[in-house]
Formats: structure tokens, sequence, C-alpha cells
């Protein structure tokens, strides 16, 4: 027989939830029913991208709902420029949306950076990504850079483990913020970060450039998605996006916070709430600043056209 939660359906609870994850989709489903309270405030009302690993099949990202998801769940519909269609997404605004999308083994929870119907971000995010070969130390250490650069502009942010081996920085903005503006800001903060100390951190885009150092990736804004605090990931032992205090970044590592140990660590604590700082206007000389500088995608498409061409001439390719 079957199991319901809020009148739900779940099936194959006892199935691991996907290859070395070392929990069950009960664990994942358990997990949500615990942390409810807490996770949907972070999800609530933004459209929502999941990552949902099926047995025996690779992780995938869904974005569009399935044309069998329940009436019932919330959802809206966004204008895709790269797809050049409607896509709908869920709205998780409510436990009964949880239960279906883990009971879809939705794993990992990206909502989108505004709220829906809204072009404002509510967030200026910073994502703090250590080497290959680099420990969680170093992103912890390419954070500080952060905060000492947005102490700078009169600014302040609560930081998360992003469930891997990096950090994630959240800005809260006031209302209204631009995307193009917030954009720039954020690159703005990576640059003055970066200058900081540019043995550990850079701002180099294409992988080959960093040369072992902390990449300071400001490119989170507008369309793109960062994994929720919270939310789970789809790796070995599942663990989970984390609040950590920034006092508390040394003595911590990505793998203490997981789906099994999460609720226990927290008791009634919401952490995330309880460090968020209000709401934070821009400040409009790091708007100004990050104007300047280009586009990280942008200009690394066009370095990377660049570095083909050359090497073409150079072996003597047309």
């Amino acid at each position: 027989m079957g199991e319901e939660r809020d009148g739900v359906p779940l099936t194959n609870l006892d199935q691991e939830l996907f290859a070395g994850a070392g929990a069950t989709k009960r664990d994942l489903v358990d997990y949500l029913d615990a942390m409810a309270g807490r996770f949907l405030p972070v999800l609530r009302d933004r459209p929502l991208s999941v990552i949902r690993v099926l047995r025996g099949q690779d992780r995938f990202m869904q974005k569009n709902l399935p044309k069998y998801t329940p009436d019932w769940v919330p959802r809206t519909t966004v204008w895709a420029d790269s797809s050049h269609r409607e896509v709908t997404y869920p709205l998780a605004n409510d436990r009964r949306t949880l239960f279906w999308l883990g009971n879809q083994r939705a794993v990992e929870y990206h909502p989108a950076l505004m709220t829906a119907g809204s072009t404002h971000p509510t967030h200026l995010i910073m994502d703090l990504d250590p080497p290959e070969d680099g420990g969680f130390g170093l992103a912890v250490a390419g954070a500080r850079l952060v905060r000492q650069a947005l102490a700078g502009a009169g600014m302040s942010g609560a930081v998360k483990t992003s469930g891997a081996k990096g950090v994630h920085v959240f800005v809260p903005l006031a209302d209204g913020a631009a995307v193009e503006d917030v954009a720039a800001a954020q690159r703005a903060v990576a640059a003055r970060a970066e200058r900081l100390d540019p043995e550990l951190a850079t701002t180099a885009f294409i992988r080959e450039d960093r040369h072992g150092k902390v990449f300071l990736d400001a490119t989170r804004a507008g369309g793109a998605t960062v994994a929720a605090a919270y939310s789970p990931r789809a790796r070995p032992g599942v663990p989970v996006s984390f609040p950590v205090g920034w006092d508390d970044l040394d003595r911590v590592t990505p793998a203490d916070f997981t789906i099994a140990t999460v609720p226990g660590l927290l008791g009634d604590r919401d952490p995330w709430a309880d460090a968020m700082p209000a709401p934070q206007k821009l400040d409009p000389e790091l708007v100004a600043e990050g104007h300047t500088i280009p586009v990280a995608r942008v200009q690394a498409m066009h370095e990377g056209k660049r570095r083909a061409r050359a090497r073409r001439e150079a072996t003597g390719e047309s």
C-alpha cells in the first residue's frame, strides 16, 4: 500500500533516492516535512526549477511542469527568450506541493531570483566557487573578501554553504532594484573583492584563466537561479545548502549538513531568516562602477572566439 501526507499519494518510499545517495526517497520526504516551515518561505511565489533524479537516469533540471501535474499545484508562466515559449513553473507555496515534488524525486530546489510577476531581483548574490583541487576553506576566504567589499559599500549579507564545494552570499535588496543595476553591482563587488587579494580570488569567467584561485561568480542575476537555503543537493550523502554564521565558517564543512543531520541541528531555529539583514538600497557608486565592467559571459564568448581564431592562424588552418 502507498502512503499519503496531506492527501498526497507517495510511492516507492524505501527505494534509494539515487545511486550513491545513502538515503531513501522516504528520507527526502521526511526532510521536506520537517523543514517545510523554514523551506517554504525561501521558495514562496518564486518560479521554481527542480533537479530530479529518476531511477536509472541521469539527473536533469525541470522547469516546465509536466502535463500530469495535479490542478492544485500553484503555478506561474514565464516567457523564455532562449526557447521562445511560455514556460509553466511550479510555485512551492504549501506543504502539499513540497510533498508532490519530493514524490517526483525532485532533490534540488532552485527558485528564481524574482517573485512571480516581478522584474526586480530580491537579492544581490555572490557565488564563491573554489578551484577543482581547492577545498571549502578557499571558498570561505573568498566569501570574507566579498563581505569586506560589501562593507566598503555600506552593505551586508548572510552566508550559506552551497551544498556542494562553495559558498553563497545573499544581500537582501530594497524594493525596485533594476535587474541591470543588480547585475552591475554584483560585477563591482566581485572586482573589488578580487582587488583585495588577487592572489586568492579571480573574476575570470574562463576556467583555464583562474589558475587555482577562488572564482568570484557575479553572474547570478536576471534569469539565473541559485540553490535555495535548505535545499538538498543531488550528491552522495545528500548534503544541504545551509546557513552558517560568518564567525562559524572556519569550523564547518559542507558535509556537516545533510538531510539526515539538519533537522536535528536546527531544533525550532531558522538561522537563514535570523541571519538575513534588513533590505538595502544598492550603493550608487557600486552600480556605476559595475556598468563599466563587461558582462562576463559575453566577454568570455568573444575571448573564446578570439582564441580559437588565434589557434587556427597559428596552425595555418583557414
